[in-house]
């Protein structure tokens, strides 16, 4: 939408002009104004009426602002789903309303090599995450192992021992062990550069480093080499295990004092799982902050994490408590809430796949019986039991992503639904990360329509498609023939149905 901007913010008597403070202007009224402010589902100054994020897609690789909507400023979703219609969308920045430019973008090769092209993480696909905000509809953004944003260049983020604070609204159900889904404070140059030059919001359940009670997931601070759940390296036990389905977590630091926060974003206010000194170990104070500005990875770009991220800001200045309060008071008054994907796969249930295409209505997504391969064909009341056998799946929670999910085959148990060199086939799944994420797949809102479409768990812009009657994970016009732009949209939906068998 075209509005006039100041510095990157609305001006005051713009259309966007909330009849309330939001939380950028909340910490404005407590004397540590935002320094970075990242949302894709809405507003986070009332007066702020610009960018909220940018999508590709990636029938053409043209791409598109998604900015706010009047009052309150919630996301305009009804843009993006125009935009993408019948194709997939990546999110490309994530733009910063604070006026300052820093934004978030595909994060750069570091320490770790990132999966996609030149080194470069990927970047998430753009309606992974649907969410409603305020009662209108928005996307989170959808972090899988191998995808992160980065700003190494930034304009007034805390280095040193420099004071600051930041929350982040994270999906409290979506994480797991690897390192590290943090958004905060990290080293400019991609690297570790030694205990103390970061300060960031970690969320998941890693214990190499550091952890509280239970078994996780924890809010913790990555302070480089270092995940604190407290003042002690390793355990502490006042820091529980959390999974609020929206969860509000909150880091701030200064010269020897930080602290850990979190909340129920739905309800209810903050609780401090930490609050004193620098942690009992050598290099962190004080500290040496370098002002970058991560999401969904580490410092160094380690990229093995999942999770998901709505919200967040960053401040100059030690937040108070009351501050914070404030600030949940404001997110859970908007009324985060996670709808329901009409026609996804139960956890548990036994499920047949019938595809959409006009082609191939009766047909389904079975194994061969010659070889491994996946592919799809005609299956009816008149089939052999074998036959509806193959086409006939067990579904179960994601083996590598437990918010997603995972087919095996019914016929052959403990073998699963995977690709590999992008080609679909059953397999038996060893322990390795690789493997479990290959026979992982996300339910979303199918591409026609039609049923659901199903994206690889580690490559955010493949989906499961068939193609020749073969399947595939599958790009919208990329090299392989498999990527054909033809039926994209059709081939990709598919109709979870009873099991033939």
């Amino acid at each position: 939408m075209a509005t006039a901007l100041l510095g990157g913010r609305a001006s005051a008597g713009s259309s966007a002009a909330a009849a309330g403070p939001l939380p950028c202007d909340l910490y404005a009224a407590g004397g540590t104004p935002c320094v970075a402010a990242h949302s894709t589902t809405r507003a986070l100054y009332s007066a702020y009426s610009g960018r909220l994020y940018q999508v590709r897609r990636a029938s053409d690789g043209a791409t598109r602002d998604i900015g706010v909507l009047g009052a309150w400023g919630y996301a305009d979703a009804a843009a993006q789903d125009s935009f993408c219609a019948g194709t997939s969308c990546l999110i490309t920045v994530l733009y910063d309303q604070s006026g300052r430019g820093n934004h978030l973008t595909q994060a750069p090769p570091g320490g770790f090599q990132g999966p996609a092209a030149g080194g470069y993480d990927n970047l998430a696909e753009a309606s992974a995450a649907p969410v409603t905000v305020g009662g209108h509809k928005a996307y989170g953004v959808f972090v899988a192992p191998g995808t992160g944003y980065r700003d190494n260049s930034t304009n007034g983020i805390a280095t040193g021992d420099q004071p600051e604070g930041m929350y982040a609204l994270f999906d409290g159900t979506h994480y797991n062990g690897g390192c590290c889904f943090d958004y905060g404070n990290a080293e400019t140059n991609s690297r570790d550069n030694g205990n103390g030059t970061m300060e960031a919001i970690y969320f998941g359940n890693i214990k190499v480093w550091g952890y509280g009670t239970g078994n996780g997931p924890w809010v913790m601070a990555d302070l480089e080499n270092g995940l604190f759940s407290g003042v002690n390296p390793g355990y502490n036990a006042g820091n529980p295990s959390v999974s609020h389905r929206f969860l509000t977590a909150l880091v701030k630091g200064g010269p020897n004092h930080w602290a850990i926060r979190a909340g129920n974003g739905q309800s209810g206010g903050l609780s401090t799982y930490y609050d004193g000194p620098r942690p009992n170990a050598s290099g962190y104070n004080p500290m040496k902050k370098e002002g970058a500005i991560i999401l969904g990875i580490g410092g160094d770009n380690s990229n093995g994490s999942a999770g998901t991220f709505y919200e967040g800001v960053m401040t100059s200045g030690f937040p108070s408590d009351a501050t914070e309060n404030a600030v949940q008071a404001n997110i859970t008054s908007v009324g985060y809430a996670a709808p329901a994907l009409a026609g996804a796969p139960t956890v548990g249930s036994r499920v047949s796949l019938r595809a959409t295409t006009s082609c191939c209505t009766t047909s389904y997504l079975r194994h061969n019986t010659a070889d491994t391969n996946a592919a799809i064909a005609t299956v009816s009341s008149s089939s052999s039991s074998a036959d509806k056998a193959a086409a006939t799946w067990i579904v179960r929670r994601g083996l590598g992503d437990a918010s997603c999910v995972s087919f095996e085959s019914a016929d052959k148990p403990g073998q699963y639904l995977r690709h590999y060199d992008f080609r679909l086939r059953v397999d038996t799944i060893d322990s390795s990360a690789l493997a479990r994420l290959d026979a992982t797949f996300c339910p979303q809102a199918s591409h026609n329509g039609q049923g659901v479409s199903f994206r690889s768990a580690n490559y955010p812009s493949d989906f499961v498609r068939h193609y020749n009657y073969g399947v595939y994970a599958a790009s919208h016009g990329g090299s392989h023939d498999w990527d054909s732009a033809t039926a994209w949209a059709d081939d990709t939906s598919w109709v979870v149905t009873s099991p033939w068998a």
